[in-house]
Formats: C-alpha cells, structure tokens, sequence
C-alpha cells in the first residue's frame, strides 16, 4: 500500500511540476521576444513530454529499462486510444475541419522508424542519435513553417495561439517566472524518483514485469496532462488542438524520448515488443487515417470504439 500510495505521489509530483515548467518556460520566452509559435512547437512541446523523458532516463538509469520503453509505447497507445477516445464520448470532435496531414505522415514515418530500429534488439547510442537527428529534421521543418508563417504578417494567427496557451501571460514578472522554472526542475526528477523506484516496488510485489508496468500503469499516469488537454479542446470544440497534442505528443515520445535516454545507456527490447506491444501502437497510429485524410469527426460512437478498444489492450497486456 505504501509502495502504491509514494508512486501516486510521484505521478502528482510530476505532473504539477511538469505543469509549472511549462508556465515558466512560456513566459520566458514570451518575455524575451521569442515568437508564440515557434514556443508552442518547441518548448510546451518539450514541457508536457518532459514527465516522460524524465521517467525514462531514470528507468535506464535505475537499471528499469523495460519502464522506458514500455513507457513510450504504452503512452503512444493510450494517446491515441484513450485520449482521444475518452473526450470524443465527452463531446464529439469535429476533425473533418482540420488539416493535419503532414504532421500525420511525420507522425507515422516516426513510427516506423522505432519499430525499424527496435528490431535490432537494443536501443544504443547510434539508435538513438538517428532518432535525434530525425526529430531535429522534424523541428526544422516546423519553425521554417512557422517563421514563414510570420513573414506574411500572421499577426492575428499568434493572438488565438496566446488565447489559447492558458500559460502564457506576456506580463508575467521574472521572479514569478523564475519560481515556476525552479519548481519544474526540482520537482520533475524528484516526481520521477518516486513513481519509478515504487513502480518497480509493485512490480517486483505482484509478479509483473517492469515492461507491463511501463506499458500500464506509467504509461497512463504519464498521458494524463494529453488527456486533460484533450478533454479541454473537446469541450471548447477546438479539434484541431485536440488532434494536433495527440500527434505532437507521440511524435516527441518516439524521437526524443528514447534518443535521449540512450544517452544514459542500451535500452534492451523485450521480444514482447515485437511480437504485440509495437504493433498495436502502429494499429492505434493507422486508426488516425479516416479522421485524417477523409475527414471523418471522431463522434461519440467512435470515441467508445476507441476506449473499449484501449481496455482491451489494458486487459491483454495484464493478462
């Protein structure tokens, strides 16, 4: 019970302070002129993923590789399913109106690229140096978007992305900045610390493999700001923001995650990742294609097709 409860508390941690990094981060960069696009592409990317990339350090770190992987996997899967699923019951999102197509294909060459390299067995420092660079190739090509973007006077544009930043406040003081910033770094490892080590606690307490807790229980406690961001978009009938934090987020989980925790050491791949595990992730990734590029909203049916089929994957993957 303790073990749950301290992993609880971790996975609080983490996500308030991954919050508060974000709200600093933001308004930093607001403060000193960086324009609001390239932040919402860079940093509150970077931010609201930073919970992961913490955890998955700390797993390969702690000698838990199989929470790293799992984590990302098992997060990419939830994104997808569950995020989406859940505030699609909530309120039906009308992506016919959006165009993410190119972040989507991204999104799935960003795919296929993990998989490809997974079957090599171990995620080691070249693996994870092509996954770096391929994210940078990513980033590029979205601030020269966005740079364009710019150019041609978008003015109006960076007003609704401000609007819709809840963190940004291009008045904030430094000090209260700086607050949050130091709440964020001190409070993202130390969150991690504690969800990690308990985590792997229960694991070894109830018989299950750190790669099923990766794939469980932190993969979902690490989706959670997706899913509140998701539910948000929802209801505010903002599919594009809603679509577009699913695809950025699993983007960012597969190329920078894993890359940069291949830093700290090999991440081995349980032959159970190549056998299910990826293979759903890459199903859930191909689901997006209706609502991609023929346009079809994710309505309340859908969104139950999708959740019952998360559940189902939950209950395999325990199984």
């Amino acid at each position: 019970m303790i073990a749950w409860l301290l992993a609880l508390l971790g996975l609080v941690i983490l996500l308030l302070a991954g919050d508060s990094l974000v709200r600093g981060a933001v308004n930093l960069s607001l403060r000193l002129g960086v324009p609001a696009l390239i932040v919402s592409l860079t940093i509150v990317a970077f931010g609201t993923s930073a919970p992961e990339l913490l955890i998955s350090i700390k797993a390969v770190l702690e000698h838990a590789p199989g929470i790293a992987l799992g984590n990302v996997v098992g997060s990419n899967t939830a994104n997808i399913l569950m995020v989406l699923g859940i505030p699609a019951i909530m309120a039906a999102m009308h992506t016919s109106q959006c165009d993410s197509r190119k972040t989507y294909i991204f999104m799935l060459l960003s795919t296929l690229l993990f998989i490809s390299l997974a079957y090599m067995g171990v995620f080691t420092l070249p693996a994870g140096i092509i996954l770096l660079v391929a994210l940078a190739l990513v980033l590029w090509d979205q601030m020269r978007e966005a740079l364009r973007h710019r150019r041609e006077g978008c003015e109006a544009a960076d007003e609704e992305m401000l609007e819709g930043l809840e963190e940004a406040d291009p008045n904030m003081p430094y000090w209260r900045i700086g607050i949050y910033l130091a709440l964020g770094l001190i409070g993202l490892p130390l969150g991690a610390n504690l969800l990690v080590e308990n985590a792997s606690v229960i694991a070894r307490t109830y018989g299950v493999s750190d790669t099923v807790i990766g794939l469980t229980l932190v993969a979902v406690g690490t989706s959670l700001p997706e899913l509140a961001t998701t539910v948000m978009a929802a209801l505010r009938k903002q599919a594009d923001v809603a679509l577009g934090n699913v695809i950025g987020s699993n983007m960012f989980n597969l190329l920078a995650i894993i890359g940069v925790a291949t830093l700290f050491g090999p991440i081995p791949v349980d032959p159970e990742f190549l056998r299910f595990d990826l293979w759903v992730m890459l199903g859930a990734t191909l689901l997006l294609i209706p609502f991609v590029f023929l346009r079809f909203d994710i309505t309340r049916g859908w969104g139950i097709v999708l959740t019952l089929l998360y559940a189902g994957y939950v209950v395999s993957v325990l199984a």
